[in-house]
């Protein structure tokens, strides 16, 4: 696969400049309503904001570009020291679990919030959840009953913007006993739509014809030439399979699936973020520098699936887990560390922004999430650390109070599982799978000071080298394992099903 087109589908396109331009940014008055921003001059206003003039252009994932993305292992770690978890800001050790619990970790949260993923906000709204439709359906030859909700967001503060989470919720119809259910960012379609009977087909396709002939009589001739078509084809013996083999694999091994829709909750880039649930909260208005990006915002609405989950009893709320793969590998990783009711999580090739170091200069750059095309993932303060010149000055990645290694401890001590594939077969270079093995490695001494297990390799990232692929470092809480496929979580499926199923004593089932 081409790095072009890799990177406009998958984890980042990475080829804006990051320079600021200088756009017109249109007045807004209170009493319209969502404002027309473009991205850019949404980009420009927080910039404005911020006091920030320019930017440093980010890497191109184009190798052939002059400001191409470094892939020398010599010249990535320019800031090598990364912030200590558990140091506090006072230079006190952190040494018992309560330390933890009480001091460190709220320092390391009102970092995140205030400097890189953002807040959410206090008078964030209710929702309700109805369902909209339900499905009988087979996968992997067991039956399965789909369910497809509403979260209906509360927009009485603003009628001007509806916001409605959609996911599809699929569970064994014939289960004894509360199932485990994994979340995952994806379209909220029916896995495996249930099909008509060959007589319900045969009156569909007939209802269809009749119609035809009624709008264009000439094509009865054309019917009666050709009497075996049939616009609805009858059934086959055999069901069709999901188009998500993941679900394959889960629904096999007893689990539930919940789909939740991102784009449902918050669009995915930047002229979105005055609509979907960040601008009804702020009615239609720009972000302020500390508000919530789309990574936060996918994860509070998947928190709010949670919420519904935890009211079905066909569902074992204490295992529900959360997976995503690439920005939605992010935004997993996200929703895990800050909603400690998620028992586990799947993080799929998630790059910068997930379980990359922003301090590791190799592949994608903290300055290709300060850009126009991916800066709504992030608060507006995380464009500071782009800034080449500005009121403040200049920021670098190096300036940052935390790093992917602590975003990955605020899991601790959950089941944590970091996911890459290969660069041969499209997993790019891009992505840094060495930068983010050592950030798992670094973070693995909370779940040790919790009394769980780390990857079991130490915790010196300094030193840490990614084991060959297809090498299983799954006998803890924290596990890593890099697959020999591309940009996707689907080959290492099966192993974390069999690795929470052990963890929870499932194995067997």
């Amino acid at each position: 696969m081409k790095i072009g087109l890799l990177l406009r589908s998958c984890c980042t396109p990475a080829l804006l400049t990051g320079v600021a331009a200088s756009v017109a940014t249109p007045a807004v008055s209170q009493s319209s309503g969502p404002s027309g921003f473009t991205a850019e001059q949404d980009h420009q206003n927080m910039m404005d904001q911020l006091g920030i003039r320019t930017l440093r252009p980010g890497p191109s994932g184009n190798n052939q570009a002059p400001n191409h993305a470094n892939y020398d292992p010599a010249k990535a770690n320019p800031y090598p020291d990364w912030p200590e978890i558990l140091t506090l800001d006072n230079g006190n050790k952190v040494t018992t679990a309560d330390g933890w619990w009480k001091q460190r970790r709220p320092e390391i949260v009102e970092k995140f919030e205030r400097e890189v993923i953002g807040r959410v906000p206090a008078n964030a709204p209710k929702v309700t959840w109805s369902v909209a439709s339900t499905d009988s359906e087979f996968i992997a030859g067991k039956r399965i009953v789909a369910r497809q909700l509403v979260g209906h967001v509360d927009n009485s503060a603003y009628p001007a913007i509806d916001v409605g989470i959609r996911v599809t919720l699929v569970l064994p119809a014939d289960a004894t006993k509360p199932v485990p259910v994994l979340m995952m960012f994806s379209p909220a379609r029916y896995p495996a739509p249930s099909q008509p009977t060959a007589d319900e087909s045969a009156r569909i396709d007939a209802a269809m014809k009749a119609a035809v002939i009624a709008r264009d009589p000439s094509l009865a001739s054309a019917f009666q030439a050709h009497p075996g078509f049939e616009f609805v084809k009858p059934p086959s013996f055999f069901p069709a399979p999901p188009s998500d083999e993941r679900v394959s694999t889960l629904v096999a091994a007893g689990w539930g699936v919940a789909l939740v829709d991102t784009a449902s909750i918050q669009a995915d880039n930047g002229a979105g973020l005055t609509r979907g649930i960040i601008g009804l909260v702020n009615k239609g208005r720009p972000r302020k520098p500390d508000d919530w990006g789309a990574l936060r915002a996918w994860g509070w609405g998947a928190s709010r699936a949670l919420d519904y989950l935890e009211t079905d009893p066909a569902v074992d709320a204490k295992h529900v887990g959360i997976e995503g793969v690439s920005r939605w590998g992010k935004a997993a990783l996200v929703t895990m560390a800050f909603d400690q009711r998620f028992a586990m999580v799947l993080v799929g090739s998630s790059g910068e922004g997930g379980a990359k170091p922003h301090r590791r200069n190799f592949g994608e750059a903290v300055e290709n999430l300060t850009a126009t095309g991916e800066y709504h993932w992030m608060a507006g303060n995380f464009i500071k650390y782009g800034a080449a010149g500005s009121r403040f000055g200049a920021k670098t990645p190096g300036d940052l109070p935390v790093d992917s290694h602590e975003l990955i401890a605020l899991c601790a001590p959950r089941l944590t599982f970091i996911s890459y594939g290969i660069p041969e077969k499209g997993d790019a270079n891009w992505l840094d799978q060495q930068g983010s093995y050592m950030a798992t490695v670094a973070a693995g001494q909370v779940w040790k000071l919790l009394g769980a297990k780390d990857l079991g390799v130490g915790n010196d990232y300094r030193t840490a080298t990614m084991p060959p692929h297809d090498t299983d470092l799954l006998d803890g809480q924290l596990a890593w394992r890099q697959h020999d496929g591309g940009h996707t979580d689907t080959p290492n499926m099966k192993y974390f099903v069999a690795w929470v199923d052990r963890q929870m004593g499932r194995t067997g089932q």
